[in-house]
C-alpha cells in the first residue's frame, strides 16, 4: 500500500461492492469452483504454508499439518461436499389459519466481508472463516495479521493466483491500515484476537450497525477428577499445553484444577510425559513453537518475575531472549490475585491451582469471566451434569482437550467476554448468510375478522386465533365465509 492508505482501501471495497451486485458470487457454480481452487491452493503449497509458519512461529510441519493446513483441507472439502444442500430454501410450516399459504427460508449472502485472522494460528483463522464467507456467496476482505509476516505474505501473493481476485483481496499492514479499514461500511466484520482490539472493532462496527463476530479467548480450565485412567488424561493434558502453538491458544488449557491430595503426583505425571514429548533438555526441543515475538516473549516473563509467583514453579521457568523461547513452566498455588492468574496466559506457562474437594472446582470458575472452553477429565456422571448445567462457557469437554476446534459438526465460539458467535462446518455457512423468510399466500381465501367495522363476533375469533388450535379455526372461519353460521 502506498501513502493515501484510505483511498486505496476506499477503492477496494467499492470495487467488491460492485462486483458483489453482479450477482456472480450467488451461484453454486462460482461457490464450488472457489473451495475446489482453495483445495488446490492447500494441496500445492503446503511446503510453502509450513516454511512460512515455521518463519513465524517456529511450528515443526507435522504441528502445521495437524493444526492448520489439515483443518483448512477438511474444512474446505467439507464444505464443497455440502454447500448446494445449506444453499437450498427449506420449507417451514405454515398455521392453517393462514391457509392457502406456504412458506421457505433462503439463505442468502450478506454482501461485503471484512475478515481479521489472528497471528497464533495464521492460515487456519484467516482462510477458514473465508470458506465459511465464500460457501455463503460473500465476497471478502481479509487483513491478516502483522504479527505473522511471512504467512501475511504469503497470503497476500497466493490467493489472487488461486481465488476470485474480483472477489477476495487481502490487505495487508499495521495499525494504521486496521484504522482506515475499520472505517468503511461492512455488511459482516468477523474478528479473531484480544479482546481489547474487539472493543476497537466493536465500536467501529456499531457506526454502521454491522453485525459482528468475535472469536476471543480467556482463562480456559482444566478440571482434574483424577479419573482411573489418569496416564491418559495427563498425556491428553500435555500435548494440548505446550504442544499446540507452546500454549499460544485461545482454547489452550489456562490453569489446571486438581484436589490437593492428588497434586504431587499430578505434577510428576507431568513431568513425566513433557520428557516423553519434548526430550530432557526442553530448551533445545525441535516439538515447541516459540513465542510469536519480544513484545509477548517480555510480557510472559514479567508474568514469573513476581517474587511470590517465581516461589511457586516446580518446574521449568528457563527462557531464552535470543530464540524467544521459554521452557514449558508448571507453577502450583500461585497467588491467586497475581496477574498470572487474573489475565490470560496465551504461552507456556500452566498454574496447577489446589482445592479441598474437586466440586469447589465449579465455584472456583464462576468467580472469573466466562472461558471459551472448560475441559474436565472425570467419569461421575453427576458431577459431568453439575459442571454442563452450573457453569457457562463456549463449550466443555469432557476426557480430551481442543478437539472440540476440529468437530464440523458443533459450532465454535465464546460467550461474554470469550466472544460470541459461532462457525466451523454448516455454522460458518449461517454465520455468513441472512435467513430470509419468504411467506407465499393466495388471494382466494381473506381472513375477513382482521378488518374493520368491528364487531362481537371478530374480537372473539381474534381471540381463537391466538389461543385455539388452527384447524378449528380455519373451518369456523370457511363455515363463516359461506354463510352456514351468522352472527351479528
Amino acid at each position: 500500500m502506498n501513502n493515501n492508505i484510505g483511498v486505496e482501501v476506499e477503492e477496494t471495497v467499492r470495487d467488491l461492492r460492485q462486483y458483489f451486485k453482479t450477482g456472480k458470487t450467488r451461484s453454486v457454480t462460482w461457490r464450488k469452483n472457489q473451495l475446489k481452487a482453495l483445495l488446490n491452493l492447500i494441496h500445492e503449497n503446503e511446503d510453502a504454508i509450513s516454511k512460512a509458519l515455521y518463519q513465524d512461529l517456529g511450528k515443526h510441519p507435522v504441528e502445521a499439518y495437524r493444526d492448520e493446513i489439515g483443518g483448512v483441507e477438511k474444512s474446505a472439502q467439507n464444505s464443497l461436499d455440502c454447500v448446494e444442500k445449506w444453499m437450498a430454501p427449506k420449507k417451514s410450516n405454515i398455521p392453517l389459519v393462514f391457509f392457502p399459504a406456504k412458506g421457505e427460508l433462503l439463505p442468502e449472502p450478506l454482501g461485503v466481508v471484512l475478515i481479521f485472522s489472528s497471528w497464533n494460528f495464521p492460515i487456519m483463522m484467516a482462510l477458514d472463516p473465508i470458506i465459511g464467507a465464500i460457501s455463503a456467496g460473500n465476497v471478502v476482505v481479509i487483513k491478516p495479521s502483522e504479527q505473522a509476516p511471512a504467512c501475511s505474505s504469503f497470503l497476500a501473493n497466493i490467493l489472487p493466483h488461486y481465488l476470485d481476485p474480483n472477489a477476495i483481496k487481502v490487505i495487508e499492514g499495521g495499525g494504521d491500515v486496521c484504522e482506515q479499514v475499520l472505517l468503511q461500511k461492512w455488511d459482516k466484520i468477523f474478528f479473531t484476537g484480544s479482546p481489547r482490539v474487539a472493543s476497537i472493532v466493536m465500536s467501529s462496527a456499531a457506526r454502521n450497525l454491522t453485525p459482528v463476530t468475535l472469536e476471543l479467548g480467556g482463562k480456559c480450565p482444566a478440571i482434574f477428577d483424577y479419573p482411573s485412567d489418569f496416564k491418559m488424561a495427563v498425556k491428553r493434558i500435555v500435548g494440548a499445553k505446550w504442544g499446540v502453538c507452546s500454549g499460544q491458544a485461545c482454547i489452550a488449557i489456562d490453569y489446571l484444577l486438581v484436589e490437593e491430595k492428588y497434586s504431587s503426583e499430578l505434577i510428576e505425571l507431568l513431568k513425566k510425559f513433557m520428557r516423553k514429548f519434548y526430550g530432557d533438555n526442553m530448551m533445545e526441543s525441535k516439538a515447541l513453537s516459540r513465542i510469536i515475538n519480544k513484545h509477548h516473549f517480555e510480557r510472559l516473563c514479567n508474568l514469573l518475575k513476581d517474587p511470590l509467583v517465581a516461589a511457586s514453579i516446580v518446574h521449568g521457568g528457563s527462557v531464552d531472549e535470543t530464540n524467544l523461547f521459554i521452557e514449558p513452566t508448571i507453577l502450583l498455588d500461585p497467588p491467586l490475585d497475581a496477574e498470572i492468574m487474573t489475565e490470560e496466559i496465551f504461552g507456556p506457562l500452566l498454574p496447577v491451582i489446589t482445592v479441598n474437594k474437586i466440586q469447589e472446582s465449579i465455584e472456583f470458575i464462576n468467580s472469573r469471566p466466562k472461558p471459551l472452553a472448560i475441559y474436565a477429565f472425570t467419569k461421575d456422571a453427576t458431577f459431568k451434569k453439575k459442571i454442563v448445567s452450573e457453569t457457562s462457557s463456549g463449550s466443555v469437554t469432557f476426557n480430551d482437550t481442543l478437539v472440540q476446534f476440529l468437530c464440523d459438526t458443533l459450532p465454535f465460539g465464546g460467550v461474554g467476554q470469550s466472544g460470541f458467535g459461532r462457525y466451523h462446518g454448516k455454522y460458518s455457512f449461517d454465520t455468513f448468510s441472512h435467513e430470509k423468510a419468504v411467506l407465499h399466500r393466495h388471494l382466494c381465501l381473506e381472513i375477513e375478522p382482521r378488518y374493520p367495522p368491528w364487531s362481537k363476533f371478530k374480537l372473539e375469533f381474534l381471540r381463537l386465533a391466538y389461543r385455539l388450535n388452527y384447524f378449528g379455526l380455519v373451518l369456523h372461519m370457511v363455515l363463516h365465509m359461506l354463510g352456514l353460521k351468522r352472527h351479528n
